[in-house]
């Protein structure tokens, strides 16, 4: 059966400066927003690639936050980057080292300015994942647009020290398989213990362009989410065991205010958060962090406990600022 959600969905194609970047916009219930001179604007959600992960996610895990977040009155938008899902573009080689390198912030940066005025929205919220996490946070560096973060399982180290020199079939293990997630963990572990003893000094696997990212985006009082998985193996967002260096403990310490970054550790799911545990938690607690931060844009609709998850997307609408929006009539 298609959830009735489908109707309040529209693919769409950020098409300025040249890059097209699809996506699919879900409207903010009770009002749909797509008009630059909109004297109520709202913030919006921006969703970014996991990775290789389209921009449904893991078991079409961000459809269903993405709608409830436009229920609640945030309208959301999922885009896949250049190369990934339905978004022209060449992925590189060595796709986790251009991301950690900030590979995909100036478009994302670009294309979430593009957004906020052709909408009309107030600001946006990046909402990442994993690697998705890491552009979040180089692109919120460089775009005053960007109002708030929410980060799920963020990393802070270098992951490849494990499989810069493996085979490729090794490396597609370690990063894809739970067994492989562990090792890579524990690897990483044995590695900044001896760096960790020294207090207060980063590992020397860290990835120190991106904790300076990071401490420009925190300096600029930047409200931020956190919400851990307990996997240990999640990338760099470790369970504190003994020995292994604290980068939460690290980031927070740059806060500008006691309230700036919330931490939520989500029991009974993993690194995709994408189970039912997993799912409802991130729900949760986003929309309480959203209503406290951004309270001005909640709509007050109450969520039904049993949402449709399935993904059904029709009418594209093609936006390339300042051109106005059209609809096409192809599905």
């Amino acid at each position: 059966m298609i959830s009735d959600k489908v109707e309040m969905r529209e693919l769409i194609t950020l098409g300025g400066n040249g890059v097209l970047l699809r996506g699919t916009y879900h409207k903010a219930k009770g009002k749909v927003v797509n008009n630059a001179n909109d004297s109520n604007k709202n913030i919006g959600v921006m969703f970014l690639n996991a990775l290789f992960h389209p921009r449904a996610a893991n078991a079409d895990s961000a459809v269903y936050w993405a709608d409830s977040f436009a229920d609640r009155g945030y309208p959301s938008f999922r885009f896949d980057l250049p190369g990934l899902g339905d978004s022209y573009g060449d992925i590189p080689n060595d796709l986790l080292r251009f991301i950690n390198d900030g590979g995909y912030a100036a478009i994302t940066s670009y294309k979430l300015k593009e957004l906020v005025h052709s909408f009309g929205l107030s600001g946006a919220v990046i909402f990442g994942h994993c690697a998705g996490a890491t552009t979040a946070i180089y692109a919120a560096s460089e775009c005053k647009e960007c109002k708030g973060l929410i980060l799920m399982d963020p990393y802070f180290n270098l992951p490849k020290s494990l499989t810069s020199k493996l085979r490729p079939e090794l490396v597609h293990w370690a990063r894809r398989s739970k067994v492989g997630a562990v090792v890579r963990a524990t690897y990483d572990r044995i590695r900044e213990a001896p760096s960790a003893l020294r207090k207060g000094a980063l590992p020397a696997n860290a990835n120190f362009a991106f904790v300076s990212r990071w401490k420009k985006v925190v300096s600029n009082g930047l409200p931020i989410l956190i919400l851990k998985s307990p996997e240990p193996a999640a990338l760099g967002s470790n369970r504190l065991r003994s020995g292994t260096f604290d980068y939460l403990g690290h980031i927070i310490s740059f806060a500008v205010r006691s309230n700036q970054i919330t931490i939520k550790t989500i029991e009974d799911t993993d690194h995709s958060f994408a189970n039912r545990a997993g799912r409802v938690a991130v729900r949760q607690h986003t929309e309480t962090w959203l209503g406290e931060y951004f309270p001005e844009a909640n709509a007050g609709t109450p969520l039904l406990q049993n949402q449709g998850l399935q993904v059904q997307e029709r009418n594209s609408v093609t936006l390339g600022a300042p051109a106005p929006a059209y609809v096409s009539t192809g599905e």
